[in-house]
């Protein structure tokens, strides 16, 4: 699994981050950023804070 940080079309928020799986699968997408490093920012803090996270289920 991987963080990719992603330059994509918009003009005013270019920068977004998506975790990619070992066999290419996009899981997840963030967000888009005006500045890369918020986008580089946004990957560490989840990466620090994901491994105590629970799951609640809302169905």
């Amino acid at each position: 699994m991987r963080f990719e940080i992603v330059k994509g079309k918009s003009t005013t928020q270019p920068y977004f981050w998506r975790i990619v799986s070992s066999n290419g699968q996009t899981l997840a997408v963030s967000e888009n950023y005006v500045a890369k490093a918020s986008a580089k920012s946004a990957v560490e803090s989840v990466m620090k804070n994901a491994a105590g996270a629970t799951v609640v289920d809302l169905t």
